[in-house]
């Protein structure tokens, strides 16, 4: 079974209703293939763009020390808020999720990266 960059955000958005912001990312280009925001004045792209550089880094980072490791997740803790990247099985893609630190478990976030990552398409 496989999804949609559309699909996986609405599946995304039925779970953490009260989430800041969601985008699936094409982690070569950096471009959402699609996103939605609660917050009116978040710019989803300009968070996907620079959020492509953390990805493409890290995986630079891996493979200029040879390890052999894939990305699980990326999480990057800010004041009062989370943000998580979630790569798809191929790396092609990736999940960007933002939450508020207050109103979201952060083991139950990864949890539902994982699933809709895992079938991303």
């Amino acid at each position: 079974m496989s999804a949609t960059p559309n699909s996986t955000i609405q599946s995304i958005l039925k779970e953490l209703p009260t989430l800041v912001s969601v985008a699936v990312v094409e982690t070569e280009t950096g471009m959402p293939l699609a996103f939605h925001s609660n917050v009116a004045d978040f710019d989803v792209e300009t968070a996907a763009a620079y959020n492509t550089e953390v990805v493409k880094a890290k995986l630079k980072a891996l493979s200029a020390l040879k390890l052999n490791q894939k990305i699980q997740d990326i999480l990057l803790t800010l004041t009062d808020q989370l943000h998580l990247l979630k790569l798809s099985p191929d790396g092609g893609k990736f999940i960007y999720l933002a939450v508020n630190a207050k109103d979201t478990n952060l083991a139950m976030a990864r949890n539902i990266l994982k699933g809709h990552a895992d079938v991303l398409n």
